[in-house]
């Protein structure tokens, strides 16, 4: 089983395997439709297309984020129509860095899958390496999917509100530091962080060749930005919940598990004027 990382040497030894599913999970914040397009150009041989707003959002419901956890026994359902079952080995990608597909991989844990895996270096590495790559859509065999959404993996905005007055928690903001700061914030229509909030930006997680960095530096930095905080008593933002999982993947990959997910992240922190705000100077 992988669970965490997997090399895209690996995921070619196992195309065709129909106990394997991948999806192409690339997205682009400022065109929600570029990550369609290019799946239908070319994608990894027999891979889904999971769209961000479409099949990982649910948006019913307003000043929850961006980009609000769908109804998990809906997700669930969508998940076998894929083909994905109890026993599949779950692969997921994208064509930055994992910003995006790292969602997926999440949702998945949440619902109690644990055979998923995020593809080191995505599609980059993957076109690099010369790997095959194909137009066709895929052919999928539904199935059942049984959805057991673990409710301790993600926090509410009370709860972070709360935790934070308590001092209980310790609050991580994947931004970058530039939007964490609110020195250039292109994406949101309030600059700045919540108050108590750390700054670890996704990308430092990464090598140069945009692969995951070893478990021992990543346990290292992430140590060092919690001063102490239990992996458990960590809890994990971003713009509106999406970037958030790279920093919740990345202390699996180092051995600190527990930590949840705030999925409104600054997105819906910011939908509600009577919660404080940290502003640029």
């Amino acid at each position: 089983m992988h669970g965490t990382i997997i090399r895209t040497s690996d995921l070619a030894s196992r195309l065709g395997d129909p106990h394997w599913v991948v999806f192409d999970c690339r997205h682009t914040l400022t065109d929600p439709d570029a990550g369609r397009r290019a799946y239908a150009r070319e994608h990894i041989p027999a891979a889904r297309f999971a769209h961000m707003e479409e099949d990982l959002s649910e948006h019913s419901r307003p000043g929850a984020g961006r980009h609000p956890l769908p109804d998990p026994h809906a997700f669930a359902e969508k998940l076998g129509r894929w083909g994905v079952g109890e026993s599949t080995q779950v692969v997921v990608y994208d064509d930055s860095f994992g910003s995006m597909a790292v969602r997926m991989w999440w949702m998945l844990r949440w619902l109690g899958h644990e055979a998923v895996a995020l593809l080191d270096g995505g599609l980059p590495k993957w076109k690099r390496e010369g790997r095959p790559l194909t137009a066709d859509p895929p052919e999928i065999f539904p199935t059942v999917f049984a959805a057991r959404p673990n409710r301790g993996m993600w926090a509410s905005a009370i709860e972070v509100g709360e935790g934070l007055a308590k001092r209980t928690i310790r609050l991580v903001d994947a931004r970058s530091p530039e939007r964490y700061h609110g020195e250039k914030e292109t994406i949101d229509p309030v600059a700045g962080h919540v108050p108590g909030a750390v700054n670890q930006s996704f990308e430092e997680n990464l090598s140069l060749d945009g692969t995951f960095l070893p478990p021992a530096e990543l346990r290292e930095a992430c140590l060092s930005l919690l001063a102490g905080t239990p992996p458990e008593n960590v809890i994990q933002m971003c713009g509106s919940g999406v970037t958030a999982c790279h920093n919740l993947l990345a202390m699996e990959i180092a051995g600190l598990k527990g930590a949840r997910l705030y999925p409104g992240s600054w997105s819906e922190w910011i939908a509600d004027p009577l919660r404080p705000v940290t502003r640029p100077a």
